[in-house]
């Protein structure tokens, strides 16, 4: 059996999960792109500046998708529903936030939102909201009094918690504090990449000390070759994040954005959703992920240059899903 056949008999049995994308939810090419991916599930940003009557609208237009798409796609709130999700051939979605904002003041909305279905939640998007400080905030003064009470309620749910664009300090308080593993689910390590959306050694140490999980990102400007980033600079990531944290605890977050348009960007990097910010680098448009994954059809891909890199089926398996299976199973199990 040659190498490809290997990578893909490898790749059709795992479990595959791309913990964090957040492409445009309303290109049809987006979902014909994650179905020919043969991805089990996948983390859908489905709030990034949102408020709480917004929140609910993208959740309701969710339910509309659910049904729409109903044979390429299903709603994942437990680890079972990912098992379904691979048994028939459909991609899971797992609502997601890249931020706390749609709560508002409410703790009581984190249990609302449950109900309907969200199981990972971002505590802080790039800057300070109430609970704590993102990672391009002027200062980190750590969690406040109510990002207290939001991680303890987030565990008593069954909510995982994201620390991706949370600031250094807030990070390390919140993996201290909270009672059950968190989750990194797209960056890299900073050491590797010095990007302050990148990780210290610290974040990670104290991450793996509580069982956690970090997913390797793959959104071009956080590497030294930016837009001009291959596959193998992605999968240069992975060994890194690896070799640092060990093979139990590393799995994949793309950071996908399919079909976004400019405006979008322009949207998710102004100051609190609605001050425009100039970025430090410019972007293409349309932006595309590093060459060899550039959307997520050719995840699949991945599967070949992990093998090509030594790595045995196990760890392959752990990689493409395996790690983020068993954390679901921890955190969203109460």
């Amino acid at each position: 059996m040659s190498g490809e056949d290997t990578a893909k008999r490898i790749y059709d049995e795992a479990i595959v999960i791309d913990a964090l994308n957040v492409s445009n939810w309303e290109s049809p090419a987006v979902y014909q792109s994650l179905h020919a991916s043969r991805i089990t599930a996948i983390n859908a940003t489905s709030a990034v500046w949102e408020n709480y009557p917004q929140a609910m609208d993208n959740i309701a237009a969710w339910l509309r998708r659910f049904r729409e798409y109903n044979d390429i796609l299903m709603p994942v709130k437990t680890p079972d529903d990912i098992l379904q999700a691979k048994q028939e051939g459909k991609v899971g979605i797992i609502v997601g936030w890249q931020n706390a904002s749609p709560i508002e003041n409410h703790l009581s909305r984190l249990e609302l939102f449950h109900a309907l279905g969200v199981r990972i939640i971002q505590i802080t998007y790039n800057e300070r909201n109430l609970i704590g400080n993102g990672c391009y905030e002027r200062r980190d003064e750590g969690l406040t009094n109510f990002g207290v009470d939001v991680i303890k309620e987030m565990n008593r749910l069954g909510i995982l918690i994201d620390l991706s664009h949370v600031g250094d300090r807030t990070t390390l308080e919140a993996i201290e504090l909270s009672e059950k593993p968190v989750a990194i689910t797209h960056a890299n390590a900073r050491a590797f990449v010095n990007h302050v959306r990148n990780k210290t050694d610290e974040a990670l140490s104290r991450l793996v000390a509580k069982g956690g999980v970090i997913g390797a990102n793959a959104f071009p400007a956080f590497f030294e070759n930016t837009f001009d980033a291959t596959l193998s600079d992605y999968v240069d990531a992975i060994d890194d994040l690896v070799q640092r944290v060990g093979i139990d605890h590393v799995g994949i977050g793309t950071d996908y954005t399919q079909d976004q348009s400019k405006a979008f960007f322009d949207w998710i990097f102004s100051q609190q959703g609605t001050k425009y910010q100039e970025r430090p680098i410019v972007y293409p448009d349309p932006l595309i992920h590093p060459q060899g994954m550039e959307t997520p059809d050719k995840f699949p891909n991945l599967a070949s240059e992990l093998l090509k890199r030594g790595y045995s089926k196990a760890d392959m398996t752990k990689i493409l899903g395996g790690n983020w299976l068993r954390l679901f199973e921890q955190v969203w199990q109460v």
